[in-house]
């Protein structure tokens, strides 16, 4: 069994759906995988479930579609901090993000949870791009 954990941010549907085509193009990636779809709420003042976030949902559409397993993953907090926790409660043989194309400034401005993640962790990482419009 091979265990993804896969890093989904509610603000772009399609780089979830880009996430879960990657998924599900591995060489072993129909009963061999279980991804994990780990939503990190920052703010969640209504209390909302990962299982209501649209791209959560797309990528389970994608996921399923191509046999996959699912099982959903959520946390609240510090998006890089609370993705390297879930890789480590879930024991993950990799972890799949996707980021979001800024210029230069931004990232030194914002942060970026795709390199905080790359840095975080001595597991395999793999960053789909985000789609072309985006």
């Amino acid at each position: 069994m091979y265990d993804v954990l896969i890093g989904i941010d509610n603000a772009e549907d399609r780089r979830a759906v880009a996430q879960a085509e990657a998924i599900a193009d591995l060489p072993t990636a129909d009963d061999a995988v279980t991804a994990h779809l780990c939503h990190v709420f920052q703010e969640n003042p209504e209390g909302a479930s990962v299982h209501q976030v649209s791209a959560v949902r797309r990528a389970r559409e994608v996921l399923e579609a191509a046999g996959i397993s699912c099982v959903h993953y959520e946390a609240s907090g510090e998006p890089s901090d609370e993705l390297l926790a879930a890789a480590t409660d879930i024991d993950a043989d990799s972890i799949c993000v996707s980021g979001r194309k800024r210029r230069p400034t931004g990232k030194a401005v914002f942060g970026s949870v795709t390199q905080d993640v790359i840095l975080g962790t001595d597991r395999p990482v793999f960053a789909v791009p985000a789609p072309r419009s985006d």
